[in-house]
């Protein structure tokens, strides 16, 4: 009890006073928004400059996941996650969630406004709704935010994703991006998901093996690459061929993405 009054006390006597000792609450707390919006700057700025150069140890939805598994005694408790180097994530596995998730990837700067305009479009209309978010968005999201649909989380998202874009790389943000992405229940990450369904390291899938991961990711929960369902199938054969419309490979230094007809 000491201890608390004794902060009490200690932020009464913080708060500023007028010549004849009135309290001045609206300067109290116009002192607290700016200190707490330089706290937020402060933790969001260092921690995104930290995630640029240290790998990111677990994400919020890793979390989230392991409670929903407590909580369900038909799902195992799982979590198998091994982060690798950008030099070990196979070529052809970046280039299939490029081309399966977000094909302007390296041209444009966190945003695709071409594809939110038409995800805008097409949800006005019907009751299944299509996203449009890129791969440096759902980087920023998986990294530092939890996995709803609200504005205020949206508004987040579009922050960090604006901070990953200016303080990373192209080459970090995949390296990120496919180092955290969930594959499977408990399964995060190309290391883990090539180990548990393949049998060999991330560096190794083949064409057909990344373009099978590539094609669960919209739904990995309920899309497997062990029995993949025919539509998997048919996303995995879209995938090949766009790859093989890159050319085969995908060019961090001279972006090679194909220019299509408008």
């Amino acid at each position: 009890m000491q201890f608390i009054k004794r902060m009490l006390r200690r932020w009464y006597w913080s708060i500023p006073r007028s010549e004849d000792g009135k309290l001045l609450w609206g300067r109290y707390f116009r002192r607290l928004v700016l200190r707490l919006v330089l706290l937020f700057f402060g933790i969001t700025i260092g921690s995104t400059i930290l995630y640029r150069f240290l790998p990111v140890p677990c994400t919020p939805l890793m979390f989230i996941r392991c409670v929903q598994q407590a909580q369900d005694p038909n799902r195992p408790v799982r979590w198998e996650k091994d982060w690798v180097s950008f030099d070990e994530l196979s070529p052809k596995l970046q280039l299939a969630v490029v081309c399966a998730e977000d094909q302007e990837f390296l041209e444009h700067v966190g945003f695709d406004f071409d594809a939110i305009e038409k995800a805008y479009k097409f949800n006005k209309s019907h009751k299944r709704k299509r996203g449009a978010s890129t791969i440096s968005q759902q980087t920023a999201k998986n990294t530092f935010l939890w996995p709803a649909r609200s504005w205020i989380r949206k508004g987040l998202e579009v922050y960090f994703t604006f901070l990953i874009e200016v303080l990373w790389s192209k080459e970090r943000i995949m390296t990120v991006y496919l180092n955290i992405i969930e594959f499977g229940d408990g399964i995060y990450g190309a290391e883990a998901a090539s180990q548990r369904f393949f049998n060999k390291s991330a560096k190794n899938l083949n064409t057909s093996e990344a373009a099978l991961l590539a094609a669960i990711l919209p739904n990995p929960l309920k899309r497997s690459p062990i029995k993949p369902s025919g539509e998997v199938r048919q996303r995995q054969q879209w995938i090949i061929s766009q790859m093989r419309m890159w050319g085969g490979k995908i060019d961090f230094e001279e972006p090679n993405t194909p220019r299509k007809e408008k």
